[in-house]
This record gives structure tokens, sequence and C-alpha cells, in this order.
């Protein structure tokens, strides 16, 4: 009875710690979402009333409406491009042991851990150099882009695959060649469709974390393009009304979308 008594106060404390954090980050989404119905011409507080004309305003705006297009485009593309890249990859970590795995492994995640800015410098310096080498344009195109923000969705398709294989008992596979089922059979008729789920999450997180970059997006953007939130940035610079909350209020639907369908195929919480 009195250790109950003394845990008693340490677990109102963590779990009073848990809440905090997560109305630490739940509550400037809600306000976001608020403001962007406000009919203030002005952010302030009370608010005058509610309206959704902000909606209509910011996709009347040529700035937000290409911008979409575009983040939509790029962020579609690379994680097209980070799954061709990351299903061979996941599958050699996950299934094999070899010299150089883990290094491979650490270079494949290491988008994680650099810097954005740092990341999206180096990839800009690389494309110059690139460029006066061959004479091949990257720095300021679409493919450009694209290139580097799949290295934004690799690492995500990776740590994703190689759990779901985690979870996948060998012995299935070995029981399909043992059938006489080639390796590529297997692979399509056993291995693909167990870890579709995975796959599945790998490729939208992949559209997450490339639809709302801003770091490289701002050093490799052409002139005349700009993404979602380099848009965003630029209106904030001159104007104040709930039209970026709006915008913000878009963004925040299809990510939270995304993580939605994300969770269904593989429980994240199991995964992360």
């Amino acid at each position: 009875m009195t250790s109950i008594r003394k845990a008693s106060p340490l677990r109102w404390t963590y779990l009073i710690f848990v809440w905090a954090i997560i109305l630490f980050v739940l509550v400037p989404l809600a306000t976001t979402i608020w403001v962007a119905f406000f009919s203030n011409k002005i952010l302030s507080f009370p608010p005058e009333g509610y309206s959704g004309t902000w909606f209509v305003q910011a996709w009347s705006l040529d700035a937000f409406r290409s911008g979409f297009f575009l983040s939509f485009q790029v962020a579609v593309s690379a994680s097209v491009l980070a799954l061709c890249l990351g299903v061979p990859a996941a599958l050699a970590i996950g299934r094999y042991k070899f010299r150089g795995r883990e290094f491979i492994n650490t270079v494949l995640m290491s988008p994680l851990m650099i810097p954005a800015i740092v990341a999206g410098s180096a990839i800009y310096l690389f494309y110059i150099e690139l460029q006066i080498w061959s004479d091949v344009q990257f720095a300021s195109t679409v493919y450009g882009l694209t290139l580097a923000h799949a290295l934004i969705a690799i690492p995500w398709v990776l740590r994703l695959l190689v759990a779901s294989l985690a979870g996948l008992d060998p012995a299935i596979e070995e029981a399909s060649l043992s059938l006489g089922a080639t390796r590529l059979t297997t692979f399509f008729r056993i291995t693909l469709p167990l870890i579709r789920p995975g796959i599945t999450a790998g490729v939208l997180f992949g559209f997450i974390a490339s639809f709302g970059d801003l770091e490289k997006s701002l050093l490799l953007v052409g002139p005349g393009r700009i993404t979602l939130p380099i848009a965003m940035l630029n209106y904030l610079e001159y104007r104040t009304d709930p039209t970026i909350m709006a915008v913000a209020t878009i963004q925040v639907l299809i990510i939270a979308i995304a993580l939605i369908i994300s969770d269904r195929y593989v429980r994240l919480g199991r995964t992360f």
C-alpha cells in the first residue's frame, strides 16, 4: 500500500508531462486552423467574425496555386524515385549480411541527420560543379529539385521497409524457392505482397517529407518557380492576414491524411 502511494505522485507527474507535450504540439495546429476562419483582415484577437473566404483568396493567388502544384508534382516524383531505390536497398540491408552493410545503411539514412540547409547547400554546389564538368544543368531545374527531394524520401522508405522485412519470416520465401519458384517470382508473388504495407507507408512518409520541405527548395528551385513552403514564406514578408493560415490549414490537412493512411498500413508507434 505504501509503495502504491509513493508511486502515485510520480505517475501523476508523468501524465502531466505527457499531456503538456501533447498540448505543446497540438495547440499551435489548432490555433492555425481556428485563425484560418477569422473574418479579420488583420490578425487580431478576439475575432470579429468567421468566414471561409480566405481559402478562396488563397486559391485565387497564382503563387499559392502554382506552388501547390509544383510541390505536389515534386513530392510524388521524389517518392516514386525513392521507392525504386529504397526497395532494393532495403532488401539488401534487411536480408543479407555483407561487408559495408552498416556503412551503406548509415549513408542512406544520413539525410535525417544532416541539417537541411547544409544538405541543400552541398547539393547546390555539387550541381554547379556537375554542370561545369558535363555541361548538363541540374541546378534550378525541376528534375534537379526532384532528385534532391528523393534524398529526403529515401530514409523513410528504407526505414519502414527494413522494419517490414524484420517482421517477415524468411522461411516463407525459402519454402517458395524450395518448391521451384525463381527468386524473381518469389519476390513478386511472396515478398512484395507481404511488404506492401511498408512500401505504402514509406511512399507516403517520403511524400510528406518532400511536400513540406523548405530549406533544400530555397536553394534549388529555378527562377519563375516556387514551391508551396516558399510561397508561404514570401507571403509572410508583406502581409499578415489569415490567408497564410488557410494555406497552412490545407497543408496540415494533406499531411494528416497521409499520416492516417500510413498508420492504417503500418503501426507507426511500433515502427518508431
